[in-house]
């Protein structure tokens, strides 16, 4: 275990450790800082010259029908139902690793219809860099060439929440119900720190520490 560095120089270390090509995976829970970290190690990573796409599993998302057959409380359902995985990969992730063009959405949450985004392509190398929860699940862990997963007490996660959504920010509320214990099932049934290249406790977004893995 690393002590408490300071957040560029976290940011610097992971850029060290990618690969000069490939897909990358930022996880975490709901909350946990992944959207800011990926944003800011693509600059890091944009500082030294290098090609990044930077893409969201959250434009992915399954219709509001499928999402909630389960119920709208229901974890089991936030964990099976809410991303359209095989789209993930057959629309972004299999043709960016292979070089060719690709689309970086299929649904738009706030209207929730799909969507045909524009087809894109790079000149290699350049690396993926993708953020989201679920992203070590079985059909997806095997696409990433290196991954990081956020690790959060949900305490602190939920809080960020309160206060970025409006929502309670006690984990136990019924409110929450459906996500925190989804997440508890990913991690459970995933151990997504287990199957991280690299896990960096955030709780300390100022200070986090990179953990071995």
């Amino acid at each position: 275990m690393i002590d408490r560095v300071s957040r560029h120089e976290v940011l610097n270390a992971v850029a060290d450790l990618l690969p000069t090509e490939g897909l990358v995976a930022v996880d975490g829970v709901d909350g946990a800082g992944k959207t800011t970290f990926c944003d800011d190690l693509a600059a890091v990573l944009r500082g030294r010259g290098r090609t990044v796409v930077r893409a969201s599993v959250d434009d992915f998302h399954r219709p509001r029908a499928i999402r909630y057959q389960r119920g709208r409380t229901s974890p089991d359902g936030f964990f099976l139902d809410s991303f359209d995985h095989e789209r993930f990969a057959a629309r972004l992730l299999v043709p960016f690793a292979t070089g060719q063009p690709f689309q970086r959405a299929s649904h738009d949450l706030e209207t929730d219809e799909y969507v045909d985004s524009p087809f894109e392509v790079v000149e290699p190398p350049a690396i993926l860099l993708v953020d989201g929860v679920f992203l070590h699940r079985d059909e997806l862990v095997d696409h990433w060439d290196f991954s990081v997963f956020l690790h959060v007490d949900f305490a602190v996660s939920v809080a960020r929440m309160a206060v970025r959504d409006g929502s309670p920010s006690d984990p136990d509320d019924p409110a929450n119900r459906r996500y925190v214990e989804g997440q508890r099932l990913y991690i459970a049934k995933c151990a997504p720190a287990t199957r991280a290249s690299l896990v960096i406790d955030y709780d300390d977004l100022a200070e986090p520490r990179v953990l071995a893995t």
